[in-house]
């Protein structure tokens, strides 16, 4: 899960998992496997960073577990 911003200042957590694209449109739009569609303040670049943090974690918390 990662935390993001909407536009009107509300933080919302998403599924990383469930992210199919993002886009800017000017705003950065990410659109989900289940067709929901969300704007949020952050950046492409953000979002992607937020993603790849949010794997290498869980990458991380699996290797320890073995």
């Amino acid at each position: 899960m990662i935390e993001l911003t909407k536009l009107h200042n509300e933080k919302i957590v998403v599924n990383a998992d469930l992210i199919e694209f993002v886009e800017e449109t000017p705003d950065t739009m990410i659109c989900t496997t289940t067709g929901k569609k969300i704007m949020v303040k952050e950046t492409v670049a953000e979002v992607i960073e937020k993603v790849i943090a949010y794997r290498r974690l869980c990458l991380a918390t699996g290797r320890r577990k073995k």
